[in-house]
């Protein structure tokens, strides 16, 4: 275990403050280090208006660490709600619909404890629905499930509601969905189609009103033909099929529409999408509508704040020169693939689950985001004696992890003393 005394060179004071909602998680999930950062970073800027990086100086070895990154507070409640329903029935079976979140070791210790996955992560069943009874508990991940799913659990009588952890950022937009959808718009939904929340977002917004998701701004703009009626009727299922909902009408309910997103998708892509439709569809109708009618419902981004913290964050942390940069998560977490893609624009960038993937100084273990496999690269860290690193992490990584990568890259490079007096910049 290491102790670290912190010299902090920039005016930032290493106090403590009260955290405005704390969550109990395990505690090998934290970090005393990245938790002295975070708490000083929070001391000299309280309304988070500093995106600009922490910089920590050990010997030859900077590192570059984005102002906000790791467990948001979706994460954490799911967490404490997870095991406290261990804890709380010790005498029963517990079952996850799918992945708490998406980080291999939490979902590890939660498997450890006896937790039994019902379906994986794109949906396919594990376990049949009859092998449940109503004496059996279910907890719902982060991420939201169906209203088919809800209503199958209660058909089991379970009462879903009871060990919920859906993040209060995906109702949000769920409410949001249904507000305008009970409006008379249909409901555009950015988002990647296989992912639960995704899923689940979709599932309660057509409840209220057709809907459509798209994945991306090439498929944003091939909507855009369809509802400027460039492009015949009947492409329209071939093209968007298993992404719209039961009943759609591409002559009826491409008339009125509105943006929401998975809330963990890259903001500017998000944002741009929705600018194409909004132009679209507003030149479209001004061409042949002269009764002034609203056609697009203008609603603020749906991403939640955690996402929009940590992409602000990296894109600030680009600013600032490195010779690489380590994104820590799990490998199939959305929110985490987005920062990599940001990085990615700027300098060599290796996604890592742990530090075990920093096998010494010549060789990584990294995942590819682009080919969806896990690639080994040689001669990784340049030539160089002083060293820059930038760090990030994921919504769903612990803190503990981030920990794990200082140390390990200390070591690597002969600058394992200096963790005894890290100075941050």
């Amino acid at each position: 275990m290491h102790k670290y005394n912190l010299c902090f060179l920039g005016g930032l004071k290493p106090l403590i403050l009260p955290i405005m909602k704390s969550f109990n998680v395990p505690i090998h999930y934290r970090s005393p280090l990245v938790n002295a950062i975070k708490q000083s970073r929070k001391n000299a800027d309280k309304m988070k208006n500093d995106f600009s990086p922490t910089i920590l100086q050990l010997g030859t070895l900077q590192l570059i660490l984005a102002r906000h990154f790791g467990f948001c507070y979706g994460v954490e409640n799911a967490i404490e709600i997870a095991f406290n329903a261990v804890q709380q029935n010790k005498d029963k079976r517990i079952f996850l619909l799918s992945e708490m979140i998406h980080n291999p070791g939490v979902n590890a210790d939660l498997l450890a404890l006896g937790i039994r996955f019902i379906m994986d992560t794109k949906g396919n069943m594990l376990l049949n629905w009859d092998d449940l009874n109503s004496d059996d508990i279910v907890i719902i991940p982060a991420f939201g499930t169906t209203v088919e799913i809800e209503d199958t659990l209660k058909s089991k009588g379970i009462n879903p509601a009871i060990y919920e952890t859906t993040c209060p950022f995906v109702e949000k937009v769920w409410n949001r969905a249904a507000k305008i959808g009970n409006e008379g718009y249909t409901i555009i939904i950015h988002g990647k189609p296989g992912h639960e929340e995704t899923r689940a977002t979709f599932s309660h917004s057509k409840e209220n009103t057709a809907t459509v998701i798209v994945k991306d701004m090439e498929q944003a703009q091939l909507l855009g033909k369809y509802i400027a009626k460039e492009l015949p009727a009947n492409q329209f299922y071939i093209d968007f099929k298993g992404q719209f909902s039961n009943g759609f009408d591409v002559t009826r309910d491409l008339v009125k529409i509105g943006v929401v997103n998975q809330t963990t998708m890259l903001a500017s892509e998000t944002q741009a999408i929705s600018e194409y439709l909004k132009q679209t569809i507003t030149n479209h109708y001004n061409n042949i509508d002269t009764n002034n009618e609203l056609h697009f419902a203008d609603m603020r981004d749906t991403l939640c704040y955690a996402t929009h913290d940590n992409q602000t964050a990296v894109l600030n942390m680009l600013e600032k020169d490195a010779d690489l940069a380590l994104v820590i998560g799990g490998y199939n977490s959305s929110n985490t693939s987005h920062l990599v893609e940001l990085c990615e624009s700027k300098l060599p960038t290796y996604f890592i689950k742990n530090e075990l993937c920093i096998i010494d100084s010549k060789t990584i273990t990294h995942y590819n985001i682009h080919t969806h496999n896990e690639l080994i690269t040689e001669n990784y860290l340049p030539p160089t004696p002083k060293l820059k690193i930038m760090i990030t992490s994921g919504a769903s990584c612990p803190d503990s992890l981030v920990e794990g990568i200082i140390i390990r890259l200390a070591q690597l490079t002969g600058n394992e003393e200096h963790l005894e007096t890290i100075q941050i910049i």
